[in-house]
């Protein structure tokens, strides 16, 4: 039927019209496309379109479909690569959790530092700090001293109007865990420090060692200085200074003039238990000295703590290189043991208290220091305490 007739029909409708036949027209492409849409559902949700053009995809569909596209590069990725071993595995899991740590909301780091206080009152406050984040500000990650003021109004309550604060004493380094103690004054802070001057702070400290020192027990007494390593990457190391070295007949020692630029720093040991190379070592440092336990572990007895990278080697910045039998025994190949982190842990503190008995706070073991201590099969007395 032609439009220029003026009626037109479709189906059980007749459409008379007075009007041009270009206007008929027109309103006859409209009601035809309006009918087809009624009669096919998937059309109501695209826009009008020739009958031969593909129907355009939506977003739920574009989603689902970006999806399946990961899901399937996600399963032929696990299906070329090894799977790594449980040891590499938590390794992985820690660094990420680290990471995570030094870059997350300055309020996240400070509601996970509120769960982990071991002890508080008027004066300190004692944390349990976790592996790898600073406690002052380093390179422009979040630090522990970063969200001391949220950790405060936290530790306060959020209906109490307080002038309290926290401040780091006898701070930890970044890779090492364990007891941190906080100050709530400056005061607090003067009172800890002249009790640590003389002796008065007991600080104990668990390390995972690789070698085992001979005596079991002792009294390291040497110097430290610092001091730079020249070299491809020239960089800054602390190291031994001793004050005596062996005489000529090599039958004795003989005292020399001690550098002036060198620190005082004594550290008593005793092994804990020892199996496969490697010890489990308790280490009460008498001194604050810069790397302290780590130089005199590494020089003075020539074990160096599992995960010390920096120690590990004198003329060069490296990843420790274990012994065949200790990568054995951690289900670790040597290409992945810069990931091993600082088996360094702050296990005890004790100090007196003001206005009551001495406090003394005992902080439980990291997982991954856990882990290893069951792979290499090391002991301690306290061993029901932490499992």
């Amino acid at each position: 039927m032609s439009c220029c007739t003026r009626v037109a029909a479709l189906g059980d409708h007749t459409l008379f019209s007075s009007v041009k036949p270009r206007t008929v027209c027109r309103r006859l492409l409209y009601t035809a496309r309006f009918l087809s849409r009624s009669q096919c559902p998937a059309a109501e949700h695209s826009p009008i379109s020739d009958p031969g053009e593909k129907p355009r995809l939506r977003a739920i569909d574009l989603a689902q479909k970006v999806r399946q596209e990961k899901a399937k590069i996600r399963t032929q990725t696990e299906q070329t690569e090894p799977p790594a071993s449980g040891l590499q595995q938590r390794v992985m899991e820690l660094k990420r959790f680290s990471m995570q740590l030094q870059n997350v909301h300055p309020n996240v780091l400070a509601k996970h530092l509120h769960r982990s206080v071991l002890y508080q009152d008027k004066d300190v406050v004692i944390i349990n700090k976790p592996y790898g984040v600073p406690v002052r500000e380093d390179s422009g990650v979040t630090s522990i001293t970063s969200v001391l003021p949220v950790l405060s109004k936290m530790l306060d309550g959020p209906k109490v109007k307080t002038d309290s604060e926290l401040l780091p004493c006898l701070a930890l380094e970044k890779d090492s865990t364990g007891a941190l103690l906080l100050a709530r004054s400056e005061a607090a802070v003067e009172h800890i420090l002249a009790l640590s001057r003389n002796n008065q702070v007991e600080r104990r400290y668990w390390v995972i060692t690789v070698g085992v020192p001979v005596p079991s027990e002792g009294l390291i007494d040497i110097p430290i200085i610092e001091r730079e390593v020249a070299g491809p990457r020239p960089h800054f190391k602390m190291t031994l200074s001793p004050i005596f070295r062996m005489n000529e007949a090599g039958d004795g020692v003989t005292k020399v003039r001690s550098h002036r630029q060198a620190h005082p720093a004594v550290t008593k040991y005793r092994v804990l238990d020892s199996k496969y190379g490697c010890s489990l070592i308790e280490l009460q440092p008498f001194s604050g000295v810069k790397h302290q336990m780590q130089v005199h572990m590494a020089y003075a007895l020539a074990c160096c703590i599992l995960g010390d990278h920096k120690y590990s080697h004198w003329s060069k910045l490296a990843p420790q290189i274990l012994p065949e039998r200790v990568l054995k025994k951690l289900g670790l190949e040597q290409t992945k043991s810069r990931n091993l982190p600082l088996h360094l842990h702050a296990r005890q503190l004790v100090l007196p208290g003001h206005s009551q008995s001495e406090i003394s706070v005992s902080c439980p073991l990291p997982k991954y220091f856990i882990k290893t201590l069951n792979r290499l099969q090391l002991t301690f007395p306290e061993e029901k305490a932490d499992k």
